[in-house]
Protein backbone atom coordinates (compact mmCIF):
# COMPACT_ATOMS: atom_id res chain seq x y z
CA UNK A 1 0.00 0.00 0.00
CA UNK A 2 2.79 2.10 0.77
CA UNK A 3 4.59 1.37 -2.36
CA UNK A 4 1.48 2.29 -4.27
CA UNK A 5 1.00 6.11 -2.73
CA UNK A 6 4.64 6.27 -3.69
CA UNK A 7 4.16 5.32 -7.15
CA UNK A 8 0.90 7.43 -7.47
CA UNK A 9 2.83 10.45 -5.89
CA UNK A 10 5.81 10.36 -7.96
CA UNK A 11 3.11 10.15 -11.11
CA UNK A 12 1.06 13.11 -9.91
CA UNK A 13 4.53 15.25 -9.73
CA UNK A 14 5.71 13.95 -13.08
CA UNK A 15 2.40 14.70 -14.31
CA UNK A 16 2.68 18.54 -13.06
CA UNK A 17 6.13 18.86 -14.24
CA UNK A 18 5.45 18.46 -17.72
CA UNK A 19 6.41 21.60 -19.47
CA UNK A 20 3.51 24.06 -20.82
CA UNK A 21 3.70 24.02 -24.56
CA UNK A 22 4.87 26.87 -26.03
CA UNK A 23 3.05 29.63 -27.40
CA UNK A 24 2.37 28.99 -31.58
CA UNK A 25 4.41 31.90 -33.74
CA UNK A 26 0.43 33.58 -33.87
CA UNK A 27 -0.15 33.48 -30.31
CA UNK A 28 3.31 34.99 -29.68
CA UNK A 29 3.19 37.67 -32.31
CA UNK A 30 -0.54 38.46 -30.44
CA UNK A 31 1.33 38.56 -26.83
CA UNK A 32 4.16 40.88 -28.96
CA UNK A 33 1.55 43.62 -30.08
CA UNK A 34 -0.08 43.95 -26.41
CA UNK A 35 3.12 44.12 -24.87
CA UNK A 36 4.28 46.90 -27.77
CA UNK A 37 1.18 49.02 -26.67
CA UNK A 38 2.02 48.68 -22.54
CA UNK A 39 5.68 49.40 -23.02
CA UNK A 40 4.87 52.69 -25.14
CA UNK A 41 3.22 53.52 -21.82
CA UNK A 42 4.85 52.29 -19.35
CA UNK A 43 8.57 53.63 -20.67
CA UNK A 44 6.71 57.14 -20.82
CA UNK A 45 5.86 56.85 -17.44
CA UNK A 46 9.07 55.80 -16.33
CA UNK A 47 10.72 58.55 -18.31
CA UNK A 48 8.65 61.39 -16.62
CA UNK A 49 9.39 59.38 -13.41
CA UNK A 50 12.91 60.04 -14.38
CA UNK A 51 12.61 63.72 -15.24
CA UNK A 52 10.62 64.64 -11.51
CA UNK A 53 13.10 62.33 -9.71
CA UNK A 54 16.10 64.94 -11.88
CA UNK A 55 14.08 67.74 -11.06
CA UNK A 56 13.64 66.87 -7.07
CA UNK A 57 17.54 66.31 -6.69
CA UNK A 58 18.10 69.84 -8.60
CA UNK A 59 15.90 71.55 -6.03
CA UNK A 60 17.54 69.68 -3.24
CA UNK A 61 20.75 70.25 -4.19
CA UNK A 62 19.93 73.95 -4.58
CA UNK A 63 18.30 74.09 -0.89
CA UNK A 64 20.85 72.12 0.61
CA UNK A 65 23.87 74.72 -0.49
CA UNK A 66 21.77 77.57 1.24
CA UNK A 67 21.86 75.41 4.14
CA UNK A 68 25.03 75.28 4.14
CA UNK A 69 26.09 78.90 3.65
CA UNK A 70 23.62 80.09 6.32
CA UNK A 71 25.26 76.99 9.08
CA UNK A 72 28.55 78.55 8.49
CA UNK A 73 27.69 82.06 8.77
CA UNK A 74 26.36 80.88 11.96
CA UNK A 75 29.15 79.76 12.86
CA UNK A 76 30.95 82.10 12.09
CA UNK A 77 28.49 84.73 14.03
CA UNK A 78 28.80 82.19 17.13
CA UNK A 79 32.37 82.33 17.03
CA UNK A 80 32.72 85.77 17.03
CA UNK A 81 30.04 86.01 20.26
CA UNK A 82 32.27 83.53 22.21
CA UNK A 83 35.59 85.52 21.61
CA UNK A 84 33.54 88.85 22.50
CA UNK A 85 32.54 87.21 25.73
CA UNK A 86 35.46 85.62 26.58
CA UNK A 87 37.65 89.38 26.14
CA UNK A 88 35.27 90.64 28.03
CA UNK A 89 35.37 88.48 31.55
CA UNK A 90 39.00 88.18 30.69
CA UNK A 91 38.99 92.15 30.61
CA UNK A 92 36.97 92.58 33.79
CA UNK A 93 34.54 94.42 31.54
CA UNK A 94 35.49 97.55 30.79
CA UNK A 95 31.87 98.86 30.26
CA UNK A 96 30.76 98.81 33.80
CA UNK A 97 30.48 102.17 35.69
CA UNK A 98 33.22 102.11 38.21
CA UNK A 99 35.67 101.86 35.00
CA UNK A 100 34.16 104.89 33.76
CA UNK A 101 34.43 106.53 36.96
CA UNK A 102 38.17 106.28 36.33
CA UNK A 103 38.80 108.38 33.89
CA UNK A 104 40.02 112.13 35.26
CA UNK A 105 40.03 114.01 31.94
CA UNK A 106 36.20 114.98 30.89
CA UNK A 107 37.57 114.38 27.15
CA UNK A 108 39.28 111.40 27.68
CA UNK A 109 35.98 110.70 29.38
CA UNK A 110 33.65 111.33 26.33
CA UNK A 111 36.26 109.16 23.70
CA UNK A 112 35.77 106.41 25.72
CA UNK A 113 31.44 106.63 26.43
CA UNK A 114 32.14 106.63 22.15
CA UNK A 115 34.02 104.00 22.18
CA UNK A 116 31.48 102.00 24.46
CA UNK A 117 28.50 103.13 22.08
CA UNK A 118 29.99 101.74 18.97
CA UNK A 119 30.98 98.55 21.12
CA UNK A 120 28.05 98.31 22.40
CA UNK A 121 26.54 98.89 18.88
CA UNK A 122 28.57 95.90 17.25
CA UNK A 123 27.61 93.63 19.80
CA UNK A 124 24.22 94.04 19.13
CA UNK A 125 24.25 94.07 15.45
CA UNK A 126 26.32 90.82 15.75
CA UNK A 127 23.68 89.20 18.12
CA UNK A 128 20.67 91.04 15.96
CA UNK A 129 22.43 88.93 12.85
CA UNK A 130 22.87 85.88 15.00
CA UNK A 131 19.76 85.61 15.77
CA UNK A 132 17.99 86.60 12.52
CA UNK A 133 20.59 83.97 10.99
CA UNK A 134 19.80 80.70 13.40
CA UNK A 135 16.03 81.28 12.52
CA UNK A 136 16.59 81.30 8.64
CA UNK A 137 19.26 78.48 9.16
CA UNK A 138 16.19 76.36 11.07
CA UNK A 139 13.74 77.34 8.30
CA UNK A 140 16.20 76.55 5.72
CA UNK A 141 17.06 73.07 7.34
CA UNK A 142 13.23 72.26 6.86
CA UNK A 143 13.64 73.12 3.55
CA UNK A 144 16.17 70.80 2.75
CA UNK A 145 14.91 67.81 4.70
CA UNK A 146 11.29 68.15 2.99
CA UNK A 147 13.18 68.38 -0.83
CA UNK A 148 15.41 65.71 0.27
CA UNK A 149 12.47 63.79 1.09
CA UNK A 150 10.66 64.44 -1.84
CA UNK A 151 13.66 63.34 -3.52
CA UNK A 152 13.60 59.96 -2.08
CA UNK A 153 9.91 59.39 -2.39
CA UNK A 154 10.87 59.92 -6.13
CA UNK A 155 13.93 57.72 -6.58
CA UNK A 156 11.76 55.00 -4.88
CA UNK A 157 9.18 55.31 -7.54
CA UNK A 158 11.76 55.30 -10.50
CA UNK A 159 13.23 52.29 -9.31
CA UNK A 160 9.58 50.75 -8.62
CA UNK A 161 8.81 52.37 -12.59
CA UNK A 162 12.64 50.38 -14.00
CA UNK A 163 11.82 47.48 -12.48
CA UNK A 164 7.84 47.21 -14.26
CA UNK A 165 9.91 48.13 -17.41
CA UNK A 166 12.95 45.43 -17.64
CA UNK A 167 10.28 42.88 -16.72
CA UNK A 168 8.41 43.81 -19.78
CA UNK A 169 11.18 44.22 -21.98
CA UNK A 170 12.80 40.43 -20.53
CA UNK A 171 9.28 39.09 -21.84
CA UNK A 172 9.53 41.31 -25.13
CA UNK A 173 13.20 40.22 -26.19
CA UNK A 174 11.95 36.49 -25.14
CA UNK A 175 9.31 36.57 -27.72
CA UNK A 176 11.17 38.52 -30.35
CA UNK A 177 14.25 35.77 -30.49
CA UNK A 178 11.59 33.29 -30.42
CA UNK A 179 10.59 34.56 -33.69
CA UNK A 180 14.06 35.15 -34.80
CA UNK A 181 12.82 39.12 -35.37
CA UNK A 182 15.21 40.42 -32.56
CA UNK A 183 17.48 43.38 -34.03
CA UNK A 184 20.54 44.23 -31.42
CA UNK A 185 21.39 47.08 -33.78
CA UNK A 186 24.21 48.64 -33.69
CA UNK A 187 25.40 51.48 -31.55
CA UNK A 188 28.16 52.59 -33.75
CA UNK A 189 25.65 53.33 -36.41
CA UNK A 190 26.54 55.99 -38.65
CA UNK A 191 23.45 56.42 -39.76
CA UNK A 192 22.31 57.34 -43.23
CA UNK A 193 22.37 60.70 -45.21
CA UNK A 194 18.89 62.74 -45.26
CA UNK A 195 17.80 63.67 -48.79
CA UNK A 196 14.32 64.62 -48.41
CA UNK A 197 12.50 67.83 -49.07
CA UNK A 198 12.89 69.85 -45.18
CA UNK A 199 14.61 72.86 -44.99
CA UNK A 200 15.65 75.34 -42.26
CA UNK A 201 15.76 73.89 -38.73
CA UNK A 202 13.58 70.95 -39.55
CA UNK A 203 16.23 69.59 -42.08
CA UNK A 204 19.11 70.09 -39.10
CA UNK A 205 16.73 68.10 -37.06
CA UNK A 206 15.92 65.25 -39.37
CA UNK A 207 19.63 65.28 -40.64
CA UNK A 208 20.74 64.60 -36.89
CA UNK A 209 17.54 61.59 -36.89
CA UNK A 210 18.85 60.02 -39.69
CA UNK A 211 22.41 60.07 -38.78
CA UNK A 212 21.11 57.39 -36.01
CA UNK A 213 19.37 55.26 -38.11
CA UNK A 214 20.41 51.86 -37.24
CA UNK A 215 21.07 52.42 -33.48
CA UNK A 216 19.31 50.07 -31.28
CA UNK A 217 16.13 51.57 -29.27
CA UNK A 218 16.34 51.20 -25.52
CA UNK A 219 14.19 52.08 -22.88
CA UNK A 220 15.26 55.64 -21.49
CA UNK A 221 17.79 56.08 -24.22
CA UNK A 222 18.79 59.52 -24.71
CA UNK A 223 21.94 58.45 -27.28
CA UNK A 224 24.73 58.87 -28.85
CA UNK A 225 24.50 54.41 -28.36
CA UNK A 226 20.50 54.10 -28.26
CA UNK A 227 17.28 55.73 -28.38
CA UNK A 228 14.03 55.94 -27.15
CA UNK A 229 11.28 57.20 -29.68
CA UNK A 230 10.63 60.71 -27.26
CA UNK A 231 14.42 60.70 -26.76
CA UNK A 232 15.62 60.65 -30.34
CA UNK A 233 13.05 63.37 -30.98
CA UNK A 234 14.16 65.73 -27.89
CA UNK A 235 18.18 65.21 -29.17
CA UNK A 236 16.88 65.59 -32.91
CA UNK A 237 15.49 69.01 -32.43
CA UNK A 238 18.06 70.29 -29.60
CA UNK A 239 20.17 69.76 -32.98
CA UNK A 240 17.96 72.66 -34.26
CA UNK A 241 18.09 74.72 -31.62
CA UNK A 242 15.23 73.86 -30.35
CA UNK A 243 14.46 72.93 -26.38
CA UNK A 244 11.82 69.73 -26.56
CA UNK A 245 10.49 68.00 -22.68
CA UNK A 246 11.71 64.58 -22.33
CA UNK A 247 8.58 62.51 -22.85
CA UNK A 248 6.15 62.09 -25.40
CA UNK A 249 3.29 63.77 -23.38
CA UNK A 250 5.18 66.09 -22.33
CA UNK A 251 6.00 67.12 -25.73
CA UNK A 252 2.48 66.80 -26.96
CA UNK A 253 1.59 69.19 -24.06
CA UNK A 254 4.48 71.86 -24.92
CA UNK A 255 3.12 71.82 -28.34
CA UNK A 256 -0.29 72.85 -27.43
CA UNK A 257 0.05 76.06 -29.37
CA UNK A 258 1.60 73.93 -32.19
CA UNK A 259 -0.87 71.62 -33.29
CA UNK A 260 -1.27 70.98 -37.60
CA UNK A 261 -3.29 68.82 -38.87
CA UNK A 262 -2.40 65.51 -40.46
CA UNK A 263 -3.74 66.70 -44.13
CA UNK A 264 -0.74 69.11 -43.83
CA UNK A 265 1.98 67.65 -42.02
CA UNK A 266 5.58 69.22 -42.93
CA UNK A 267 8.92 67.62 -42.65
CA UNK A 268 10.23 67.94 -38.92
CA UNK A 269 6.91 67.69 -37.69
CA UNK A 270 6.01 65.49 -34.36
CA UNK A 271 3.75 62.37 -34.85
CA UNK A 272 2.15 60.94 -31.78
CA UNK A 273 0.32 57.68 -31.26
CA UNK A 274 -2.78 57.69 -29.79
CA UNK A 275 -2.29 57.15 -26.20
CA UNK A 276 0.86 59.86 -26.04
CA UNK A 277 3.19 56.57 -25.02
CA UNK A 278 5.09 56.78 -28.51
CA UNK A 279 6.62 59.67 -30.79
CA UNK A 280 8.19 60.04 -34.16
CA UNK A 281 9.14 62.91 -37.03
CA UNK A 282 7.71 63.52 -39.98
CA UNK A 283 10.45 62.81 -42.79
CA UNK A 284 8.61 63.95 -45.56
CA UNK A 285 7.56 62.13 -48.59
CA UNK A 286 4.55 60.02 -46.82
CA UNK A 287 7.73 58.57 -44.17
CA UNK A 288 8.31 58.62 -40.35
CA UNK A 289 11.37 58.42 -38.60
CA UNK A 290 11.52 57.12 -35.31
CA UNK A 291 13.07 54.95 -32.53
CA UNK A 292 10.01 52.03 -32.41
CA UNK A 293 10.30 49.11 -29.35
CA UNK A 294 12.71 46.84 -27.40
CA UNK A 295 14.32 44.37 -30.49
CA UNK A 296 14.08 46.89 -32.71
CA UNK A 297 16.96 50.14 -33.96
CA UNK A 298 16.06 53.54 -35.59
CA UNK A 299 14.66 53.40 -38.68
CA UNK A 300 12.57 55.42 -41.35
CA UNK A 301 9.01 53.50 -42.61
CA UNK A 302 6.21 54.57 -43.91
CA UNK A 303 3.79 56.86 -42.55
CA UNK A 304 0.89 54.65 -43.78
CA UNK A 305 2.30 51.33 -41.42
CA UNK A 306 1.76 52.48 -38.54
CA UNK A 307 -1.60 52.90 -36.90
CA UNK A 308 -2.66 55.44 -34.48
CA UNK A 309 -1.20 58.57 -35.43
CA UNK A 310 -3.59 61.30 -34.28
CA UNK A 311 -2.05 64.11 -33.89
CA UNK A 312 1.02 66.39 -35.04
CA UNK A 313 2.89 68.92 -33.23
CA UNK A 314 5.39 71.58 -35.40
CA UNK A 315 8.20 72.88 -33.28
Amino acid sequence: MTAFLVASVLVTQAAGAVAEPKPTIAQAKARLAKLDAKADKVVDKFNDAGEKYKAARKEYNAVNGRFKAKNARADQLREGLVSVAVSSYQSGDMLTWPNLVTFGDPEALLAGLASIDQMSQGRSQTLTEYESTMSELKDERDKAKSAYDKALKLLDDLRGQKKDVEKLVAEQEKLLRRLNAYNAGNPNSTGVKYTGPASGNARTALQFAYAQIGKPYRYGGTGPGSWDCSGLTQKSWAAAGVSLPRTAAAQYSWGASRRVSLDALQPGDLLFASGLGHVGMYAGNGQMVHAPRTGDVVKVVPLSSYRGIFAAVRP
